[in-house]
């Protein structure tokens, strides 16, 4: 059986961060995905992990020529990705007035970190700066200082994987109407909209907004944060319900607490301390194999490498090794599709074998 998106043709223009990734899980999912680069564009962000599954075309888009060959590549694709702050495409003769010109069906996917208007628009700016402008780095981290959840939440979560969502209801819309659509997907936006359930909570006076490290899922609750052991490595604990919490303290040697006692909060620095005591007097692989095969909704924190090595990830072949490179597999996954991450691919020697290859030329 072909993948999910086998026959979707997209032009990538490359740039750095989530739309790379995007463009890597677009792959994964079959679609067929020409990469435009510059001259000289390496890029040490994005190596052979987040390349894989298309192939690339460099380009010089100062010169005519090698515009008009991109212009007809675009003209032979479903959509087109790019992430530059806005105004670039559209000097380099390249922008949706142009391509859905050509095409009118094209979806013209648009990342960037503060979206196409607004003042912010043509700033430059971070991962770390956008989730701080959309609530959620506030919320993250101990009371001392936010902390940012790598570039996880805004660059992948509240970029790419919006931007795939995007891109991919855009073409059903397209489909549908044979008209193509613009997906403007703003980090700023995308991270707001991540913090739905935090602001749901918040508004139900179940989440104290003002603090972090305060509330039943930033790290305050004894039921609800990790642990050192006794090597120095970590168990995370996520027994919130009352049975799962009373499987962890039977499993661990604590005695039974009752519900009143586990959610009363001016307990829970002492309840706190009471778990990291008993934790503390084995290693994290010990406390591993007694929880791991119960209720007790505790699991070891692992490394990456570590991870790869699990029974659980090794069953499921959630780590792969490609072109000698240990690496995430696809994901989700479909039936009759076997997970298994695309290879790298050669690049195009130039735009005419790019061209043909879509019979475009």
């Amino acid at each position: 059986m072909s993948a999910p998106l086998a026959g979707v043709r997209i032009v990538e223009f490359a740039g750095i961060g989530p739309a790379p990734f995007a463009a890597m899980m677009l792959a994964d999912l079959g679609a067929d995905i020409l990469r435009i680069d510059r001259p000289g564009g390496a890029d040490p962000w994005t190596g052979p992990i987040i390349r894989r599954g298309r192939r690339t075309l460099t380009c010089n888009l100062k010169d005519s020529a090698h515009l008009a060959d991109v212009i007809s590549l675009c003209s032979a694709a479903d959509a087109v990705v790019e992430g530059f702050r806005p105004g670039v495409m559209e000097r380099l003769g390249l922008g949706p007035a142009v391509l859905m010109a050509r095409n009118p069906r094209l979806v013209y996917a648009r990342m960037t970190g503060w979206g196409q208007d607004g003042p912010l628009a043509r700033t430059a700016g971070h991962d770390i700066t956008y989730i701080a402008l959309s609530g959620a780095l506030h919320a993250i981290g101990p009371r001392e200082r936010p902390i940012p959840p790598l570039n996880l939440l805004g660059d992948m979560g509240g970029g790419a994987l919006y931007l795939v969502a995007g891109l991919l209801a855009a073409i059903l819309s397209a489909r549908a109407t044979g008209h193509g659509r613009i997906v403007d997907c703003a980090i700023t936006d995308c991270t707001a909209h991540l913090m739905a359930m935090i602001a749901d909570l918040a508004a139900q006076g179940r989440w104290d907004p003002a603090r972090r490290e305060n509330n039943m899922l930033d790290g305050a609750a004894p039921f609800y944060r990790s642990y050192p052991c006794a090597d120095g490595r970590f168990l995370a604990v996520g027994a919130l319900e009352p049975v799962f919490f009373a499987e962890f303290c039977r499993r661990i040697g604590l005695d039974p607490i009752s519900e009143a006692e586990r959610l009363d909060r001016t307990n829970w620095p002492a309840l706190t301390e009471r778990i990291a005591a008993r934790l503390a007097t084995r290693t994290r692989d010990e406390w591993a194999a007694i929880l791991g095969d119960s209720d007790a909704c505790a699991a070891p924190v692992l490394t990456l490498d570590e991870a790869a090595g699990h029974p659980h990830n090794r069953a499921r072949g959630v780590f792969a090794t490609r072109d000698g490179i240990s690496q995430p597999a696809p994901a989700p996954r479909f039936d009759g599709v076997v997970p298994v991450p695309p290879p790298l691919l050669p690049d195009f020697p130039d735009a005419r074998a790019a061209l043909a290859a879509w019979g475009a030329g």
